[in-house]
């Protein structure tokens, strides 16, 4: 069903993950702000260009038609203009939901959790924009996934070269779809596509193809704002120009080795409006190779300025850029990297195990375990009247409990507790 339980170790694994990424987001000073996750089904439709019908859709016994949230942007935009705000700094992490056919190895479900980071409000150009891509960059080497690159593009030199190749406004969005499949088939069949199912001209086609396929950075964007048809775009001169002033501020936040200006990234949805942005982990099949292996996308977002304005009664338009992180594509690489070593997840933060090596002693441990919760230690104990010591001991081994605390007779006697260190069997008494 494209669904998944969450057993213990998955859990603890996500939510290891998730403090890393919130630790991050509040170090660039975001709110937290939760949005209900049933939609009106109108605030969704005519967002997200083709991928609308991945929406699930729902009829409520009053009537009206709902809709599952598809991402965390759309009822962000909508909740910034019922409530007139202009200028706030958020981060979102929830569930959202897809009717897609799900490929669970791949991370591909259809209830999975987003991470979203935004900045709305009118501000100087390219600066919020570039610290999007600095937490990126931030999250990605936190959480040492290995080899990563960010691809930026911008819909404005896009949609400026589909005008210089003769291609109608009217069919912009649509070429946007098809060209962002590029990462995925050959230039071969996005060209086939075009020209099959899309009805451009072969030689339109072929013209956006010497453009799409180009990939580098500043020297590029230089050599772009030469080009004698780009250059007489307006909206193209004007996405060149934002993103040459991007790369100044990446340079200052030292991470232009990690970001690549790429033509053929697109971006899907309809609400995107200027620069976007896609991070995937690389895989170096082996060392004779000299071009690393994408492994997939691991976060993505730009910018949307036009979004809030299409809630707001008067049109009013807030500028807005954010970024998503796929928390989930991330587990399942990291559980395929876990399987693979061996390695155990520890499913409880439990610290230390109260135990005790004789009969009759359960008095002992119930007075003493509630001293530890009462200190705010998080401590266990095993629900057995007279347990083993052996086998509280391997209760601590199974489920990585580092400490024992023992209690036997003479420590009673003597007025003190045994802690054991479970894994160099190290005993102190205190």
């Amino acid at each position: 069903q494209g669904t998944r339980d969450h057993p213990p170790a998955y859990t603890a694994l996500r939510d290891r993950l998730l403090a890393a990424v919130v630790t991050c987001f509040k170090r660039h000073g975001a709110a937290a702000i939760d949005t209900p996750v049933l939609e009106l089904r109108e605030t969704l439709m005519g967002k997200y260009g083709e991928e609308a019908k991945l929406i699930y859709e729902l009829q409520d016994q009053g009537g009206e038609l709902l809709a599952l949230r598809y991402d965390l942007t759309v009822p962000f935009a909508r909740y910034l203009a019922m409530n007139k705000i202009t200028n706030m700094k958020r981060y979102h992490i929830a569930k959202v939901y897809r009717r897609d056919n799900p490929a669970t190895t791949r991370g591909r479900y259809r209830e999975f959790y987003q991470c979203d980071f935004d900045i709305a409000g009118q501000f100087d150009p390219m600066i919020p924009d570039a610290e999007c891509l600095k937490i990126v960059h931030e999250i990605l080497s936190d959480l040492q996934l290995g080899d990563f690159l960010i691809k930026v593009n911008d819909r404005r030199i896009l949609n400026g070269i589909f005008a210089v190749c003769g291609i109608p406004e009217s069919k912009f969005v649509t070429a946007c779809c098809t060209v962002d499949k590029l990462d995925k088939v050959p230039w071969e069949e996005v060209r086939g596509e075009m020209v099959g199912e899309k009805g451009l001209s072969p030689e339109a086609a072929d013209h956006i193809g010497e453009y799409v396929q180009l990939h580098g950075g500043l020297e590029l964007i230089e050599r772009l704002l030469q080009d004698p048809k780009l250059s007489q775009n307006k909206l193209a001169k004007e996405g060149l120009g934002d993103m040459k002033l991007l790369f100044e501020y990446l340079t200052l936040f030292g991470i232009t080795g990690k970001i690549s200006f790429d033509l053929s990234l697109a971006r899907g949805l309809d609400y995107y409006t200027g620069v976007i942005f896609e991070a995937v982990l690389l895989q170096q099949e082996n060392e004779h190779v000299e071009e690393p292996v994408s492994v997939g996308s691991v976060a993505g977002g730009g910018r949307y300025d036009g979004l809030v304005g299409m809630f707001d009664p008067k049109g009013r338009k807030v500028p807005c850029v954010g970024v998503s992180i796929g928390i989930e594509r991330i587990f399942s690489i990291l559980e395929q990297r876990m399987k693979a070593s061996g390695e155990k997840v520890r499913t409880t933060e439990t610290q230390v195990l109260v135990a005790t090596p004789h009969k009759h002693l359960l008095a002992a441990r119930l007075k003493l375990i509630s001293e530890l919760w009462g200190a705010g230690i998080k401590a266990e104990m095993l629900y057995k009247k007279d347990p083993k010591l052996l086998k509280q001991l391997q209760y601590c081994e199974d489920t990585g409990i580092p400490l024992a605390a023992i209690v036997g007779e003479q420590e009673l006697t003597d007025g003190v507790v045994k802690l054991r260190d479970v894994a160099t069997r190290v005993e102190v008494r205190m």
